[in-house]
């Protein structure tokens, strides 16, 4: 099943974080990763008194099922040292399904297409990187590049130059 993970990290070096997370994601005999996008620093949402957060989309097939998946990803935010404290506060490692194929999802544990993933640019624009003709699950079936058309300014969302730049 193709599927889209976003990363993002704040706390330590943001970079490294993201690419041990691709590692392990790797790892696993049920995930072939597709594609990775660049990374892209950007300003905290909701709690913006804390570091500035380099974001990534990772694309993968996988013949895990959704929750399963879920489970990876809160693995390998465990392994990496992601702690939760509060919503949207700091985070040295955050992975989140956004979708799942063409499923969507509605249980107490996992919502896909990612509820809030429309709404958010270091979402989005990676996503339209790797998959420009994307378009989100019925029923929604807006596309990818109208859901940043409707973001309108993207500017502070700042794409790095290269995936290997060594940012932190």
């Amino acid at each position: 099943m193709i599927s889209y993970i976003s990363l993002g990290a704040n706390i330590g070096n943001r970079v490294e974080q993201l690419k041990q997370a691709v590692e392990m994601l790797q790892q696993r005999e049920e995930i072939r990763i597709l594609a990775l996008s660049s990374f892209y620093e950007t300003k905290p949402v909701g709690v913006t008194d804390q570091p500035d957060f380099i974001n990534a989309v990772v694309k993968i097939d996988t013949s895990l099922p959704p929750l399963t998946l879920l489970e990876v990803t809160q693995y390998i935010e465990q392994e990496l040292g992601r702690v939760r404290k509060e919503k949207w506060g700091p985070r040295k490692i955050d992975l989140d399904l956004l979708l799942y194929g063409e499923e969507t999802i509605e249980l107490e544990s996992l919502i896909v297409p990612h509820p809030r993933m429309t709404e958010r640019g270091f979402v989005l624009l990676p996503l339209e990187e790797l998959t420009p003709d994307l378009t989100l699950p019925e029923p929604d079936g807006r596309s990818i590049s109208h859901c940043i058309r409707a973001l309108g300014d993207t500017s502070d969302i700042v794409k790095l130059p290269e995936k290997n730049d060594g940012a932190t």
